[in-house]
């Protein structure tokens, strides 16, 4: 099951630069829907409590003009709990990683 994350009070920075996400067996890029997927380092930052987290975000298609540092937006971020033998995460989904404006990061669509 696919959770909605509400992004509204959180801050994001781009880490590293976006990279095709790779299919373990093969070697190959993944591709969903014709789309190459594209795996980008995100800081997500709770301003309020000052909680921190590096996490690894999925896009479809190469995210253009982000660098390190960078405020972004994430459009419809999910986080997808998964389990495999003795190991468990979390995975996150979004729509779109893009530069933010002060009005995206404010709450207002990213122009």
């Amino acid at each position: 099951m696919r959770l909605r994350v509400d992004t509204s009070a959180l801050t994001f920075l781009v880490v590293a630069a976006a990279a095709p996400v790779r299919d373990f067996e093969s070697g190959r890029a993944k591709v969903e829907d014709g789309v190459a997927l594209f795996s980008v380092r995100i800081v997500a930052m709770d301003p309020g409590s000052g909680d921190a987290e590096i996490i690894n975000v999925k896009v479809p298609g190469e995210p253009a003009g982000l660098i390190p540092g960078q405020p972004v937006v994430l459009r419809e971020l999910t986080a997808q709990p998964w389990s495999i033998g003795d190991k468990s995460g979390v995975a996150f989904r979004a729509t779109s990683v893009e530069p933010a404006t002060t009005r995206a990061r404010n709450g207002a669509r990213a122009e």
